[in-house]
């Protein structure tokens, strides 16, 4: 016989209230529950996650007080988007790679949350080398390679434990990390040597606690390209202290002549490394959300954990971008060398003409770059009494010469500021020209009297 319950609203003396509610079933048992009592108003509040989540470069970009020279067009330097101007599109075997893969109608459906095996295979095979062998069970495809940082850092810490990231560096590690509940600790890059790191800072700041160690390479925002043995001594760092490492390497190969990109994995003796990258800066399509990140474990340091980790994060959400994934094996194989060529030759030159044009300016101290988009330049603030920091020097450049730099305070780095080296040519000398002529109207040397006090 099927059981029936009825709730009546009741107290001892029979009448109705709104708080003890008695329920009957048809076996005469009787219970008294309390009845939840409706709210009152609207109380629907953010989650912790969403008030830890700060984005440095927005929150000091929309601070900011920026009101351009009516009399002078914009020229925003301070965007990392090479495609912003128009001026570097992507080859067209990698365009037509993409409408083959629309017009087979393949790749409408859902992805296996980690990747088509195809499409796997294909990264694997790319970067694969002797020194540091990949499989397709190595790559995991991800939006973009933000969402690949992202999963290698909740894959490798936990609330309460700290990872070690650059500065100056790129900003997005402290907003994922922060919001996660994970501390940050920045160790010092160093300008006077091509922004190489500070290895005994490195060193001095792990503990018990350090889950990782973050190295961006080629640098944003330094653009500085570090050599094998600068990056041997990194490793031995993390070697000595059993502290594996994420690679950014999403400039890869994005280097000036006569530099030479060294991806960590295969310089790797026996540090674990998950290297992270994407199509969005070497091929020149950061909308299209293609990322990666390579298992490279050669010592079985990981486990089988952070494999199965990285699966099962990726399954939070349905994956990168099928039809990407359906043109990767013409856009990694096909794309002409001359494409790569002429893009690194075009930043090279922009960045040369920066580069010359800043250093001869007094007051500022542009660090040349040996590859990515950017070029770093310090600001000597004392010789320029009107502005207390990077941002109000910037603030001001924008307002008087219509030059939108992005201070270096944005990448816990104050008094510098990045260019960005990807506009047209004529209007990287034209911003170097109006930067020559802010500095030379607010430039006043800061002076010490015979008996070294400031004046």
């Amino acid at each position: 016989m099927e059981s029936k319950s009825y709730m009546v609203h009741m107290n001892g003396n029979g009448v109705h209230t709104q708080d003890d509610v008695h329920i009957i079933n048809m076996n005469g048992n009787v219970r008294s529950d309390k009845m939840k009592i409706r709210k009152k108003r609207w109380n629907i509040r953010a989650s912790e996650m969403s008030k830890n989540t700060l984005n440095p470069i927005r929150a000091i970009v929309d601070g900011m007080k920026i009101t351009p020279n009516p009399e002078k067009p914009m020229i925003a330097l301070s965007i990392g988007d090479p495609t912003v101007f128009g001026n570097l599109p992507t080859d067209d075997k990698v365009l037509q790679a993409m409408k083959d893969a629309i017009d087979s109608h393949k790749y409408n459906g859902y992805a296996p949350s980690v990747g088509y095996q195809k499409s796997r295979e294909v990264v694997a095979s790319f970067y694969s080398c002797p020194e540091a062998p990949l499989e397709a069970k190595d790559v995991i495809l991800t939006s973009g390679c933000s969402q690949a940082i992202e999963l290698a850092i909740n894959v490798l810490c936990n609330p309460g434990q700290n990872i070690l990231v650059p500065c100056p560096g790129f900003s997005l590690y402290k907003t994922l990390a922060v919001s996660l509940g994970i501390d940050v600790k920045h160790y010092n890059l160093l300008p006077e040597r091509s922004w190489e790191i500070d290895l005994r800072h490195l060193e001095r700041l792990i503990d018990e606690k350090t889950a990782c160690i973050i190295v961006n390479n080629p640098s944003n925002p330094c653009g500085s390209v570090y050599s094998k043995e600068h990056l041997q001594d990194v490793l031995a760092v993390a070697s000595r202290n059993c502290i594996p490492i994420l690679a950014d390497e999403i400039y890869g190969d994005m280097v000036f002549p006569e530099y030479t990109f060294h991806s960590m994995a295969p310089l790797s003796r026996d540090v674990p490394i998950l290297s992270c990258g994407g199509l969005a800066k070497r091929w020149l399509v950061p909308g299209w959300r293609m990322g990666w990140i390579l298992i490279q474990d050669r010592n079985q340091a990981f486990g089988p954990e952070i494999r199965e980790g990285l699966v099962r994060l990726s399954q939070r959400i349905l994956g990168a971008c099928t039809i990407v994934q359906g043109a990767l094996e013409s856009i990694l194989n096909n794309t002409p060398q001359e494409f790569y060529h002429d893009t690194v030759s075009f930043l090279k030159s922009n960045s040369e003409i920066c580069f010359s044009a800043l250093s001869s300016i007094p007051g500022l101290t542009p660090v040349r770059p040996s590859g990515a988009m950017y070029l770093m330049v310090g600001i000597e603030i004392e010789n320029f009494p009107e502005f207390e920091n990077d941002v109000e020097f910037t603030e001001r450049l924008v307002t008087e010469q219509s030059v939108f730099c992005l201070p270096a305070t944005a990448f816990e780095y104050p008094n510098y500021f990045r260019i960005v080296v990807t506009v047209p040519e004529d209007m990287m000398a034209e911003a170097c020209g109006r930067i020559r002529e802010f500095c030379q109207e607010h430039y006043k040397p800061h002076r010490q009297d015979t008996n070294g006090l400031d004046q």
